[in-house]
């Protein structure tokens, strides 16, 4: 079972380039980011007709997150719990009937946090630790668990082309990495350190400066996994060559095969 993390960078602009990567991969799950659209504006007929069942958690312009999945879906839940006053669409979350059994899968759309310090970086690092709160929980129950998503986080000076650039932004500050590391703590596995681990593996490169053509990326898409998911990884890949095709998301999926 392949399932996939992409920011899409709004799903209206990039419908082409999504229907495309689904084709060429065909993911069973796949979880995106950066909508930009309410529920009622997604193309679902595209995306339904290339068999996936999907549910959404839109805002107008902003964020926005969804999960595609060839099984069913059996619940779900939109917005990350912990603050009702939360309006921003960054998390949503279903059990899904896989293969072998129930898999619970989670897409996350982390803010950004710049400019940092400032109000932004605050939330930033409260919704983080939401996250983490929630991740608590959910482990309770012991069942494979795929946190997937853009996590607005660089784990490592390996992950950026130059660390210096980035030394003070709100991605790469030791707070953030801190937060981050604290969360793979509760009793998470990272995906790509588990079957990769190499420096200079990227799944974001800027619009700005030439950075694709120039190989200056970071690497923040990450899958998250329980134990009990971790298990089960068999291999992961970057889908690299989507970033060089037409009007492409400055973001590639990030994809984990798993025997579920």
């Amino acid at each position: 079972m392949d399932i996939a993390t992409f920011n899409v960078n709004s799903i209206k602009a990039r419908l082409h380039a999504v229907t495309q990567w689904l084709d060429d991969k065909s993911p069973d799950i796949a979880c995106l980011q950066e909508l930009k659209t309410v529920d009622g504006s997604f193309p679902r007929e595209e995306i339904e007709a290339r068999g996936y069942n999907i549910i959404t958690h839109g805002q107008k312009s902003y964020n926005g997150v969804a999960i595609l999945s060839k099984f069913p879906i059996e619940e779900h839940i939109s917005g990350l719990p912990g603050d009702e006053s939360d309006e921003q669409a960054r998390y949503i979350e279903a059990v899904i009937s896989a293969p072998q059994g129930a898999v619970r899968v989670a897409s996350i759309y982390l803010p950004n946090g710049n400019p940092a310090p400032g109000p932004k970086y605050d939330y930033k690092l409260a919704w983080m630790a939401r996250l983490k709160s929630h991740i608590q929980r959910l482990l309770g129950y012991e069942e494979p668990l795929i946190l997937a998503g853009d996590y607005n986080v660089i784990p490592r000076p390996e992950d950026c082309f130059d660390p210096a650039a980035w030394i003070d932004d709100a991605l790469f500050r030791p707070d953030t990495r801190a937060a981050f590391r604290e969360i793979i703590f509760t009793g998470l596995t990272s995906a790509f350190m588990q079957k990769d681990g190499r420096g200079g593996e990227y799944t974001f490169w800027d619009y700005q400066a030439g950075a694709w053509p120039r190989g200056n990326g970071i690497r923040i898409d990450h899958l998250l996994l329980s134990p009990q998911a971790a298990d089960k990884l068999q291999s992961v890949r970057i889908d690299k060559y989507v970033r060089d095709k037409d009007r492409p998301s400055d973001h590639v999926p990030f994809v984990g095969s798993f025997d579920l």
